[in-house]
């Protein structure tokens, strides 16, 4: 697969993986690619833990099924996170960003528009939704045959410093490096943010990786290989939809936003077709 189509071609796994475990072969590649990511004056400052062990990643998906239950039921969830939320293919099409709940648990759907009102968090609430998915989101992190931790180096990542944005910027080329791999392998990944919302349970996660004074924790994916047919899960969105170059690309200054690109065809990845 070429790079471009790797690219176009990302995408993150909301579904459920095979069961199958994920090869040495594929794990040492995906490491080795992270690992030649750009980093600042080759600071390297990436590190990670390939997580197999049964127990552990039980452990892992319960502190997650927990935290989404907490952040929904609270409604804190919601309350952070409603600029991304879209309900309408209208909305979608406006916006071109965020992600489109095209698929809801059938508890859920009367509620829609009020999701983000009190009245709407009672009532979901009343439903034992958080419950629901909760439980949703705990099977489908147990069900992953590999999760991957990813740390910084605390010596390279000192918040305080400018050197705290070299960090956290190397470390996203690596992930990308990562994820562009997953699709050239038949790979799925996903952010297992949950624990994170919450941090006593980050905390608890971190415990259970060891990770010593000298790295932060920064991140848990989940990782396997595709099923042929894939079942969407009982919340579920997409996120396909990208702005226009007009919406976010300037010519000369920020004041002029680039015209003439929307709506050309997208640019050809075959040599071939640009040979005279």
């Amino acid at each position: 697969m070429e790079l471009f189509e790797a690219i176009r071609r990302r995408r993150t796994t909301n579904g459920a993986f095979l069961p199958d475990p994920v090869s040495e072969e594929h794990q040492r590649l995906l490491m080795e690619l992270a690992g030649r990511a750009p980093s600042q004056l080759n600071s390297q400052p990436w590190r990670f833990v390939v997580i197999e062990e049964r127990d552990t990643i039980d452990r892992i998906a319960a502190i997650s099924g927990r935290s989404m239950t907490s952040t929904m039921a609270e409604g804190t969830f919601f309350e952070r996170y409603k600029p991304y939320f879209r309900f309408s293919q209208a909305e979608m099409d406006a916006r071109r960003d965020g992600m489109l709940f095209d698929k809801l648990p059938a508890p859920l759907r009367p509620f829609t528009k009020q999701v983000f009102t009190k009245r709407g968090q009672v009532l979901m609430n009343a439903l034992r939704v958080p419950q629901t998915l909760g439980e949703e989101n705990r099977k489908l992190v147990a069900g992953s045959p590999m999760l991957l931790g990813v740390m910084l180096d605390r010596d390279e990542y000192r918040k305080e410093a400018r050197n705290a944005f070299y960090s956290v910027f190397s470390m996203g080329a690596a992930m990308e490096n990562v994820w562009l791999a997953t699709t050239e392998l038949g790979l799925g990944i996903q952010f297992v943010s949950f624990p994170m919302e919450i941090e006593e349970a980050w905390a608890e996660v971190e415990s259970l990786l060891e990770v010593p004074p000298e790295l932060e924790l920064m991140a848990v994916y989940r990782i396997g290989y595709l099923p042929p047919e894939r079942r969407r899960p009982a919340i579920d969105w997409v996120s396909n939809e990208r702005k226009r170059p007009s919406q976010y690309v300037f010519r000369g200054t920020c004041a002029t936003p680039q015209t003439g690109w929307d709506d050309l065809p997208v640019v050809s990845t075959d040599p071939e077709a640009t040979t005279p």
